[in-house]
């Protein structure tokens, strides 16, 4: 019986991600999805993640009209998923149970199939609450373990000359050094996807979002996989430190059911393997593809021009990889074998020779070459993309080889956790801050975002390794662990706005339940969804009239001559916690502002009295720039 292989195509949602920072607008979405009808991919992957988030912060769009565009071209052909963080669904921080039943309702209402639900901690009692969710309103819950590694072993240190003290008391050696126990073994893997299985999930996903999984550790975990559950196991990836493609290739010897596959000009590198080099592999395998790859070609043309749209935020901008269509025609002779190697590798466990020819093909085909940096800070490509676009915007692009040095270092500070977002943002932020700390000469952990707080404190749940107490009242105040309290939780205010007529910021549901999710973020756009609606309704008349009326002229700026705070990073206000004439103390915290995307709680340096608020709600400001002047 012939072997079929499913792909769930990532090209809509992680591809763009992992490639472009979420950048991609619905216009060029919606050129593609009449083609994905004939491509026939068992799972399409269109929402969740960082959509929501960005869809809303850097387009203007709406989230829910984007899944309702997919749907209504999808539906009956390919299953469409999603991408859930769990207890914290598409955002940063946990939410209670009936915020993550209203998403999960309006979304598969929406059309969405599978929800694909992990947690940053692999923290099981995260995410039960969700798989329960989905499957109860008819929805698929797809269940992923993220995988992730120990850190590295320092290098030992150079033997004694003296004898030791057990030694010198004893007699004969000292003890040898006891290695640290390992925590990622294959079981720990095998275990969380076992009690997935348990409590409800129709579909095991190994995540590995920084593609770290080389050749020899998925030839041993995917047989157990396979072996310790009955559903589907589908195998996520990345191609950034160079195993992804190597690693997809045993994946699929190994018996994977499913895998993730970006369409050429959005794989490779940062993001997923491309799914025409699996093609060729699986043809010469004898495995069959579930895909229409000649409409899969068609798709690829039209994504060569949607890339050139994303030019901005393109991490290979100057280095795309060859036409598939003229390079797989023109194929030589020796890169072919390269193929006919990989697999005869892959078969016989034998990594080196494995990932060589595997290299040799992804450079004949012009894909990016492996990441050192990624590969040795240990991160997913998403992360890496985002710090990336983040930092560019803040004109800060020249802080990013120190905050990578220093991402291992926050995450071991932190309780050793996998990065995928949310962790991933709260410690690639706090890594970034923690490199402007170090250049200004303060101590470490000066500046914490407030999500890098809330994960120490235990708010996001049980970390692989437990958070040293010490380091913990460090960052919180107390060495005590605290969990996440539902309770605490408060329900973002919907409120009039008297500029746009009296209307409501959240018109419906769905709406409020945006605001539910990203209160920031969702407060910007649905009052410029509001601000439009309202100078839409108004008279043209009264708009030229506006527009002929004699500006008035602007009374010249008072120059700042008291002592001021200024923003430590580049960011957007979100609350001033102070007004003018008010006595603040040193410490006292004066200003919420958001930094790559994490809150952060600003605080006096001094004692004073406040002279001026020199900023506004919304307002976003560059590094330095004064916030709050004092008498």
């Amino acid at each position: 019986m012939e072997k079929v292989l499913k792909i769930r195509d990532l090209t809509l949602r992680d591809g763009q991600q992992s490639l472009f920072a979420t950048r991609m607008k619905q216009e060029n979405i919606d050129e593609l999805l009449p083609l994905y009808r004939d491509a026939h991919f068992y799972i399409m992957e269109v929402w969740g993640g960082a959509v929501p988030d960005s869809v809303m912060r850097y387009l203007g769009e709406s989230p829910w009209e984007r899944l309702r565009a997919c749907s209504k071209e999808m539906k009956g052909i390919s299953l469409l998923s999603a991408l859930s963080r769990g207890r914290n669904l598409f955002g940063y921080v946990p939410y209670p149970d009936y915020v993550l039943e209203g998403f999960y309702k309006e979304a598969i209402k929406n059309g969405l199939n599978v929800m694909r639900i992990f947690d940053a901690l692999n923290d099981i009692n995260n995410i039960k609450e969700s798989i329960r969710m989905i499957n109860e309103l008819g929805g698929i819950a797809d269940a992923a373990v993220c995988y992730t590694v120990d850190p590295k072993e320092e290098a030992p240190a150079p033997a004694p000359k003296k004898k030791g003290f057990f030694a010198r008391l004893f007699g004969g050696s000292d003890p040898e050094p006891v290695a640290p126990e390992k925590i990622f073994t294959d079981e720990y893997f095998v275990n969380k996807a076992r009690e997935m299985e348990r409590i409800g999930a129709k579909m095991i996903t190994l995540k590995d979002m920084a593609g770290l999984v080389n050749p020899s550790r998925i030839f041993s975990l995917m047989p157990k996989l396979k072996q310790a559950v009955k559903v589907p196991v589908d195998f996520h990836t990345h191609c950034t430190p160079g195993y992804g493609l190597a690693a997809v290739l045993t994946a699929i010897i190994k018996g994977v059911d499913i895998v993730d596959t970006n369409i050429w000009w959005f794989g490779g590198g940062s993001a997923a393997p491309a799914l025409e080099l699996v093609w060729i592999f699986c043809q010469k395998m004898g495995i069959k593809v579930d895909v229409n790859m000649d409409a899969v070609a068609k798709i690829r043309t039209k994504l060569k021009d949607a890339r050139k749209a994303l030019a901005a935020f393109d991490l290979n901008k100057d280095a795309w990889p060859k036409d598939f269509d003229e390079a797989y025609a023109n194929m030589p002779a020796e890169i072919d074998a390269e193929f006919d190697r990989a697999i005869k590798m892959a078969t016989e466990n034998n990594e080196e020779a494995l990932l060589n020819a595997c290299h040799k093909i992804e450079a004949y085909f012009g894909f990016p070459k492996p990441n050192e940096l990624v590969k040795n800070a240990e991160v997913p490509g998403g992360m890496y993309s985002n710090m990336v676009a983040n930092l560019r915007q803040l004109n800060a692009e020249d802080v990013l080889n120190e905050a990578m040095a220093l991402i291992p270092k926050v995450r071991r500070d932190a309780g050793l956790v996998p990065l995928v977002t949310p962790t991933s943002q709260i410690v690639g932020s706090q890594a970034v801050a923690l490199a402007l700390d170090r250049r200004k000469g303060a101590p470490d952990y000066s500046n914490k975002n407030n999500q890098f707080v809330a994960l120490v404190k235990g708010e996001y749940g049980k970390t692989p390794v437990a958070v040293d107490p010490a380091f913990r009242e460090q960052i919180t105040g107390s060495p005590v662990e605290t969990p996440y309290n539902v309770d605490n939780y408060k329900k973002p205010a919907n409120p009039e706005l008297p500029e746009f007529g009296g209307v409501k910021l959240a018109q419906n549901d769905e709406e409020y339940l945006l605001l539910q999710l990203l209160p920031a973020v969702a407060t910007g756009f649905l009052k410029n969804k509001r601000k439009a609606e309202f100078e839409a309704a108004t008279a043209a008349a009264a708009k030229t009239e506006e527009a002929a009326a004699p500006k008035k002229e602007e009374a010249p700026k008072e120059k700042i001559t008291g002592p001021t705070l200024n923003a430590p990073m580049g960011g957007t206000v979100m609350e001033i916690l102070v007004k003018p004439g008010d006595k603040v103390k040193s410490g006292q915290n004066v200003l919420v502002y958001e930094a790559m995307k994490m809150e952060n709680d600003l605080a006096s340096e001094i004692d004073g009295t406040v002279k001026r608020i020199l900023v506004g709600i919304n307002d976003v400001v560059g590094t330095d720039q004064p916030l709050i002047e004092f008498e």
